[in-house]
Order: C-alpha cells, then sequence, then structure tokens
C-alpha cells in the first residue's frame, strides 16, 4: 500500500483546517500559500472531502472551507479512505464479503487480513486533532505541518 500525494495533500489541508478551526471559513488560497500545495491541486480533493462529510463549502464574499466535524471526530483513516479509496493491501479485500473464487484454500489470505485490520486499527485511531496535539508538545507551542 502506498499514499498517494492526494492523500498526503488532504491530511496537510484538513490539518491546517484544523488548526484554524476557531475562524469561520479559510480560502483555499490561504491554506495553498501556507502548505505551499497548489490551489488547482486542492481544488481537485475538495469535491472528495466534500462528498464523504468532512468538509464544509461555503461561496460568496466570506466563503472557504471549514471542516464538517471535530478535529477529534475526524480520523486519518476516514480521510485517506476518503481519496485514496478503500486501504486493502490486496485485491481480493476491497470489497465486502471478500468474493475470490480462491479464498476457501488460499494459504496466506490470513496475513492480508490481519495487516488489512492492523492499518485500519492504527489510522482510525489517530484523529486530525491528536495530529494538532501531538504537534503542539513537539514543537513547544508552535505549530508545523
Amino acid at each position: 500500500m502506498k499514499i498517494s500525494t492526494k492523500g498526503r495533500y488532504a491530511l496537510r489541508m484538513l490539518i491546517d483546517l484544523a488548526s484554524h478551526h476557531d475562524e469561520v471559513f479559510v480560502s483555499l488560497k490561504d491554506i495553498a500559500e501556507r502548505q505551499d500545495i497548489s490551489k488547482k491541486y486542492l481544488e481537485q480533493i475538495v469535491p472528495m472531502l466534500n462528498k464523504d462529510g468532512i468538509l464544509r463549502t461555503n461561496r460568496g464574499n466570506r466563503g472557504g472551507y471549514q471542516l464538517a466535524k471535530k478535529p477529534s471526530e475526524i480520523s486519518v483513516g476516514t480521510i485517506l479512505r476518503s481519496t485514496e479509496g478503500n486501504l486493502a493491501p490486496v485485491t481480493c479485500l476491497e470489497f465486502e464479503p471478500n468474493e475470490c473464487p480462491r479464498k476457501e484454500e488460499c494459504a496466506t489470505l490470513y496475513i492480508w487480513e490481519g495487516l488489512y485490520k492492523v492499518v485500519n486499527e492504527y489510522l482510525d485511531g489517530i484523529t486530525l486533532q491528536d495530529i494538532i496535539d501531538r504537534s503542539i508538545n513537539l514543537n513547544g507551542g508552535d505549530y508545523c505541518i
């Protein structure tokens, strides 16, 4: 499993929004500048995050983006599944139920199922708030992504 630029940038964007959670709406331009990410690239990520209920948007003069939930309610796993799709390490685990014709005699299926479970549990156990809190503790109050 390899996380794409889309997934990594979405995570950076949402951490940025979480760190500005007290502001009403934040412009994509401001996020792009702070994160040194192309605004056009972020514009490609936004629809996925909107569709999955992670982002809230507002158009107009005071428009921009904000988290649809508290930073403590948004996990890294949710973000990555939104941008990357399924985090399954092998194709046969991408859908429930597993319809692989070899699943009954597959000697390695338990390995992939175990890896999939560990990855999901780990990523679902880290929230945006956890990342911000850790960054503050590591940097002595100076927030840095």
